[in-house]
């Protein structure tokens, strides 16, 4: 079967799995897996475009997930001016402090080379530090201790909250660039062990400085990009289409909400899937899959390997941060806590491998797909337990267990779905296509 005919096939099934879902379970429940599976397969383009383009083998996907999602705090929450009154004049003097000594080191490293050059730049990130700290403890202190309860934090500039998902992909772009800068040079093992630790880093620093995100208090109530289900019942206009389609008003408004969500979040992933599939076709997309077949070959025809890896990983990992601003988008709320690299690390490289790796059509659909299973494996594994053991009475010691047991179908669903598709379809469901030279 051809890539077209697959890529036909398998999203027409994606479909009628979501139409089943709404059918026999929910509507609402329906829509709301269809927006957790569009932000999911932005963020598997976003890993596709590392590791299918170049083959980069990122751990990290959660640190620049949870980058997007911090820009959503701060872009668009309203700014706390009681914290900025008792410590944003100690935080910009922190930060112009940060600043300067960055200048100093890089100035010193400039001009003075050798040993004496590193002596000297030690010595100026001693003292900087310690000026740093001069200014900064003191204001993290006072804006933690403002309102505790409710702020305690320094909040965000009060923009639109869409403006958030740019800014969280520049910020995943821009850790991604000091990242690949120091660990781009190493081998494959090596850079996945880097990405880890940086993501493990970058989330225990947004756990613990509650000036900036409120730590494991979390950060409830950011703005909507679409309307309030309680402002929908109060316009006649939608009580007059809730009345026309048969629906009761509460339910009408949280449908018409998801919807709008859904819309939204198409609109960013077609944008995204048709930039990618543009540049995975054009000549430079050609130039980093013959680097990553073949790296050294590439170097000895006179291509900077470590340039255009530096280039992909910023794309990439900008991707990932802009689905990390969208999924703080639909929850509400920052939740520096349920951010686990380790496991959604995993699912979604579940979603690349099971896809199709270097094919941004089977990387969107092993989002869909994955997600999908991840969410329906329990309420449906609860009912296949329910119904196997039927038989046996209401306290049976098996039947109990078994029906305990049903949460855990969730990773065995992954790990059987993995391993299936690694014995019977390798390249994935939609594998890359290969171009192949006619003599």
């Amino acid at each position: 079967m051809s890539n077209r005919n697959r890529i036909i096939v398998l999203y027409s099934a994606m479909a009628a799995l979501l139409l089943i879902v709404g059918f026999f379970q929910s509507w609402t429940l329906a829509v709301t897996i269809l927006n957790l599976c569009l932000i999911s397969a932005i963020m598997a383009l976003g890993v596709n475009i590392q590791w299918g383009y170049a083959g980069l083998f990122n751990v990290g996907i959660m640190g620049f997930a949870a980058l997007g999602g911090l820009a959503g705090v701060l872009v668009a929450m309203p700014p706390v001016p009681g914290a900025w009154s008792a410590g944003g004049v100690g935080i910009g003097l922190s930060a112009i402090a940060l600043l300067g000594t960055i200048g100093l080191i890089v100035l010193v490293r400039s001009r003075i080379r050798g040993k004496r050059g590193n002596a000297i730049a030690i010595l100026i990130a001693v003292v900087g530090y310690f000026v740093i700290r001069h200014f900064f403890d003191p204001a993290v202190a006072a804006i933690e201790s403002y309102d505790a309860a409710r702020t305690g934090y320094l909040g965000g500039l009060g923009l639109p909250i869409v403006l958030s998902w740019f800014v969280g992909g520049l910020f995943a772009a821009g850790a991604a660039w000091i990242v690949g800068k120091v660990a781009l040079g190493l081998r494959a093992d090596y850079l996945a062990i880097a990405t880890l630790g940086i993501s493990e880093i970058i989330i225990a620093i947004m756990r613990n400085e509650e000036w900036l995100t409120r730590g494991v208090k979390n950060v409830a109530g950011l703005p909507r990009p679409v309307a309030y289900e309680v402002q929908l019942q109060q316009q006649p206009w939608f009580l007059d289409l809730a009345t026309t389609l048969g629906m009761h008003p509460a339910f009408a408004s949280s449908l018409y909400v998801r919807v709008s969500y859904a819309l939204l979040f198409a609109v960013v992933l077609i944008i995204i899937m048709f930039l990618a599939e543009r540049a995975l076709n054009s000549p430079w997309g050609r130039m980093m899959r013959a680097i990553r077949d073949n790296r050294d070959a590439a170097a000895a025809m006179g291509k900077n390997v470590t340039k255009r890896h530096l280039q992909v990983f910023v794309l990439g990992s900008a991707v990932v941060g802009v689905a990390g601003a969208m999924l703080t988008t639909l929850d509400g709320q920052f939740t520096p806590g349920q951010y686990q690299p380790l496991r959604f690390t995993f699912l979604i490289w579940v979603m690349v491998i099971v896809g199709g790796s270097g094919n941004n059509w089977g990387a969107v659909l092993g989002g869909f797909l994955i997600w999908f299973v991840w969410v329906e494996a329990e309420p449906v594994g609860g009912w296949l337990m329910s119904v196997l053991t039927s038989g046996l009475g209401p306290t049976n010691a098996l039947r109990l267990h078994l029906v305990d047991a049903a949460p855990y179908m969730r990773p065995l669903m992954m790990g059987l779905i993995l391993l299936l598709c690694l014995r019977f379809a390798p390249r994935g469901l939609i594998p890359e296509r290969v171009s192949r030279a006619r003599h």
